[in-house]
């Protein structure tokens, strides 16, 4: 996602690996389909879901910002 110079991360993926979980794992713990966490993994969500990323978060026991970054584009 982009906004002027600056553009939305979605690092859910690295984060993922940090914490040596799976997708398909992740899914099943927040009753998601794997494709809708492969989404996130990949940075190709248009609309996030509030509730998603709140159920992400708990079951990571992580923050926002560990799965989120705002960059400024050079």
């Amino acid at each position: 996602m982009e906004y002027k110079n600056y553009v939305f991360q979605i690092t859910l993926e690295d984060y993922l690996k940090k914490v040596n979980i799976k997708r398909g794992t992740l899914a099943k713990r927040v009753q998601s389909s794997f494709q809708i966490i492969d989404n996130y993994c990949k940075n190709k969500v248009e609309r996030l879901d509030s509730y998603l990323l709140l159920k992400i978060c708990v079951e990571l026991q992580c923050e926002l910002s560990d799965i989120l970054n705002i960059e400024q584009k050079n």
